[in-house]
């Protein structure tokens, strides 16, 4: 119980308790990161208020859970290119890997480098950094989110709380809140997006013969797939599956595609983490994405179980490639 004498210091002192557990508002989150957005944006290129408006959701301005205890404002997980510190979550699956930072600026760094460095998002810098439109659709049908209301969402944030000026600072120039890109809630509605040039080559030579495999849908390692022909449009594929386009490139690990322009199988739900057995022997002309295809498992988890960074690498004929956890790993020339 606090005396007369020092009365007045404890109530200061619970006062400036109090005022430091508030959480952060938006208006002040905003603040507090608008200069390291407009930064990276200057460095790579990443428009500061898609920046802003992507951290505002994925962290809950600051307050959720990856945010407070990760310094992780992206809800980026771990990859197999991650080095640093990691922490587990239930996300689409439980126990999933998220990275793990320093600082929540070290977390808006490597957000940049994420988007700049993967090629899933490559088709984003060709874009005008100043069309918050075709960069908030660029990242739904790239694949960085499965919501079909992420760009809206994206867009709504960007709208309400005027980040294009952030974009404007970022390059000099003067804003104007009726000079944005007329973020309009019938044309978001409505917004298609502009078809993308570049279709991923690549033809297993084991997928040049569709006789090989089932008509209609099958499963492999549980997971249901279909042999699509060459030409297959993925918004066919999700029409007759009801499946959304960003949902098919995410489950085969594909790039921002309109189009195969090769035969492929397609899986219609995610792969699982693990083979049926514990390892495969490497046919003449196979690549890592042929094996993570045809023994339905996920890339990301195969590269993981044999110790190799980049899914370029090749594979020697005859080389036993792991597909399960806790194998002796025998790729190590990979890591390099």
């Amino acid at each position: 119980m606090c005396k007369k004498a020092w009365l007045i210091g404890c109530l200061i002192g619970l006062g400036s308790l109090q005022v430091t557990a508030q959480p952060l508002t938006t208006e002040s989150y905003i603040q507090q990161y608008k200069d390291l957005a407009i930064a990276e944006m200057k460095r790579t290129g990443v428009p500061a208020a898609i920046k802003l408006a992507q951290a505002i959701l994925e962290s809950q301005s600051g307050k959720s859970s990856l945010a407070i205890t990760a310094n992780n404002h992206f809800g980026i997980k771990c990859k197999t290119e991650w080095t640093g510190g990691r922490t587990y979550k239930d996300d689409d699956e439980k126990g999933e890997c998220f990275r793990v930072y320093a600082s929540a600026e070290q977390s808006f760094i490597d957000h940049s480098d994420f988007l700049k460095n993967r090629p899933y998002y490559a088709s984003l810098f060709t874009l005008d950094p100043m069309n918050m439109e075709a960069w908030a659709y660029g990242l739904k049908k790239a694949g960085y989110a499965t919501s079909s209301t992420y760009p809206q969402s994206l867009l709504k944030v960007i709208k309400d709380y005027q980040l294009e000026k952030y974009n404007a600072e970022a390059v000099g120039k003067n804003y104007s809140p009726n000079s944005g890109s007329a973020i309009l809630p019938a044309v978001i509605a409505n917004k298609e997006v502009p078809a993308i040039d570049k279709y991923f080559d690549a033809t297993p030579p084991s997928y040049s013969n569709n006789s090989s495999f089932p008509k209609g849908v099958f499963t492999i390692n549980r997971s249901k797939v279909f042999y699509a022909a060459a030409g297959t449009i993925l918004q066919d594929i999700s029409v007759q599956f009801d499946i959304l386009p960003e949902e098919i490139i995410a489950f085969n690990e594909l790039p921002a595609i309109d189009k195969l322009n090769n035969p492929y199988l397609i899986f219609l739900e995610k792969k699982s983490k693990k083979g049926n057995k514990a390892f495969r022997i490497a046919q003449s002309g196979e690549n890592w994405r042929d094996i993570s295809q045809l023994e339905g498992i996920r890339l990301e988890q195969l590269l993981q179980y044999n110790q190799v960074h980049s899914p370029e690498f090749p594979i020697p004929v005859g080389q036993k490639i792991w597909l399960q956890p806790g194998t002796p790993n025998n790729v190590s020339s990979g890591t390099h």
